[in-house]
């Protein structure tokens, strides 16, 4: 079992460079670390782990800088975002930040893929909340394209002659994948996502993966978060490499169930990864995660300074 961490790192903690040199000398497989830009004070959407959100949420540093200066004090540590909120990004600076930090790194990125829970914070990007996973899937299929090894276009519009059942994001099927079903009830159109055939460089390092019907899953290893679903688990076999469950509960039954999906989409059936996340680790737990085929493991660190979080490590230096 592969252990690596997550952090809420912020102006307030330890710093990116200074952890990363610790996980690497200890033998931590990787550091994934979330984002949010912002938490508008004024907020009506509960926040899923409860009331008052805690401070750092509000002051985490951007994922890509502070893994990339990770990535340039370490050599083998993996590096990776749990998650980016894919649909508050431009896709085409974000495909050159995720094949950036990819190539720089030496292909030691993977990119953990989410949907967000604040409707404010997302509002403020310019998302329209109920549309935000089917606008998500679609700037991926952009990334896609301008990760492909020759100028690929892409339009949204033109792909989904292949999903119509899936064009409108209405998640009546998926309730059970998101802690805002009222508002995802509503359903919406996400808008038009395209790019021209273009030159655009560095590639990320992964290989290319087969999809059946659809052309090859370019870019970094990519995980999606999310509750499970059938609608989830169709877009993990999409456009992902796996699932990135937080907590990692109920896998008996969510496996199976997503392993049918990933099948029926043509995927290697060697290839899927289930990778619990912020995980509060006991010896049980990874033993169940285990005979679950689960081959990592992220499990979750305090927000804190220098002292404390190396106190922490210590504590899980025995599931190493």
């Amino acid at each position: 079992m592969r252990i690596s961490v997550t952090v809420f790192l912020t102006d307030e903690t330890v710093r990116p460079p200074a952890l990363a040199r610790e996980l690497e000398e200890r033998g931590f497989h990787g550091l994934y670390l979330p984002e949010h830009t912002h938490i508008p004070v004024s907020r009506d959407t509960p926040a899923p782990m409860g009331e008052p959100l805690p401070r750092e949420y509000g002051r985490t540093l951007d994922p890509f800088v502070a893994l990339g200066q990770a990535a340039a004090v370490t050599e083998r540590l993996a590096l990776g975002t749990g998650i980016t909120l894919v649909a508050q990004h431009d896709p085409i600076v974000l495909a050159k930040q995720v094949a950036t930090l990819d190539f720089l790194s030496g292909g030691r990125f993977t990119l953990g893929v989410g949907f967000g829970w604040n409707a404010e914070e997302a509002d403020d990007h310019g998302v329209e909340w109920h549309s935000r996973r089917e606008l998500g899937r679609r700037r991926m299929g952009l990334m896609n394209a301008l990760w492909a090894p020759e100028p690929t276009a892409y339009d949204s519009d033109e792909a989904e002659d292949t999903h119509k059942d899936e064009a409108e994001d209405t998640d009546k099927d998926e309730a059970e994948d998101t802690d805002n079903a009222a508002e995802d009830a509503a359903g919406g159109s996400a808008p038009r996502t395209a790019v021209r055939a273009s030159e655009a460089h560095p590639k990320p390092v992964q290989a290319p993966r087969h999809r059946k019907g659809a052309p090859p899953l370019h870019g970094p290893r990519t995980l999606l978060g999310g509750r499970p679903g059938p609608k989830l688990f169709a877009h993990v076999a999409e456009y992902a490499d796996g699932w990135m469950p937080i907590g990692g509960g109920g896998l008996t039954d969510s496996i199976p169930r997503l392993r049918q999906a990933w099948e029926d989409a043509g995927r290697d059936p060697g290839a899927l990864e289930v990778v619990p996340y912020a995980v509060r680790p006991s010896e049980g737990k990874l033993a169940y995660f285990a005979a679950q085929g689960v081959r990592e493991t992220v499990v979750q660190l305090p927000p804190a300074g220098e002292t404390e979080v190396l106190r922490a490590l210590d504590a899980y230096a025995q599931f190493l």
